[in-house]
């Protein structure tokens, strides 16, 4: 299979955005992946990708877990992803990129005009958040600004909230890399990728840590929200035609 670089170099912006953006890679991923590649294989390619990803930021902020959120959004996750990562298969590809248009639409203006949204940080919130960001994970492939809005609400040292999410980020992907192994979706002719997206998870987050020495989060933040809603429209009008 011959490789497309403009998919590789659309796959290292979305790290470096994702990671600027604080929402993570996976939110630009999938949407520009179904331009490549069916859902289902996008879905393969995701987690596998995370994986990888996630591990590099375990390793290098091991000390910070916030073991209580780890309980309280990791479990939940991880169960959660199981069931929209088998729904997945039962729900046909076209009505899965339109809900994540929709998603994607949704979630952007949310945050665009609930610019001082906060989530109580009590256990109840907790769960919840690591239900839906689970599900929705392994249903739609993204579900990381969901977890982070939840988290945000606790109110974390930066290493401790990079390293918490990123353990339960690696959790979900580990779990959901087996469904979606069982339902077909890591095919063969895309695993060709993989050495590329690994050290793109590595290329694009360390670019990504370097711009925000120079660029405020928050400014980014809305420039990353406005590429997210255009995504999504993008998505559901492809889907549309």
């Amino acid at each position: 299979m011959k490789v497309n670089y403009i998919f590789i170099l659309l796959a290292l912006v979305a790290e470096i955005v994702g990671t600027i953006g604080g929402f993570g890679s996976s939110v630009f991923f999938v949407p520009i992946g179904n331009f490549y590649f069916d859902f289902y294989s996008v879905l393969g390619l995701t987690a596998v990708f995370h994986l990888s990803s996630n591990l590099s930021k375990i390793v290098l902020f091991k000390k910070g877990l916030d073991k209580k959120l780890l309980l309280y959004i990791g479990v939940p996750s991880v169960v959660f992803v199981i069931i929209g990562g088998y729904l997945s298969k039962i729900i046909k590809s076209n009505l899965l990129e339109t809900i994540l248009g929709i998603f994607l639409i949704t979630l952007s203006l949310l945050f665009l005009l609930k610019k001082d949204l906060i989530i109580k940080p009590n256990t109840k919130n907790a769960v919840s958040g690591g239900v839906l960001s689970g599900f929705s994970a392994g249903l739609l492939g993204t579900g990381g600004a969901i977890r982070g809005l939840t988290m945000a609400a606790f109110n974390l040292e930066k290493s401790v909230f990079i390293a918490t999410s990123a353990f339960i980020d690696f959790l979900i992907d580990f779990t959901r890399t087996f469904v979606y192994y069982q339902n077909g979706y890591i095919k063969t002719n895309v695993l060709i990728y993989l050495p590329f997206l690994i050290a793109i998870g590595i290329i694009g987050t360390y670019i990504g840590k370097k711009i925000l020495h120079y660029i405020p989060q928050e400014h980014f933040k809305q420039i990353s929200l406005i590429l997210i809603l255009l995504i999504g429209v993008i998505t559901v009008l492809n889907i549309l035609r």
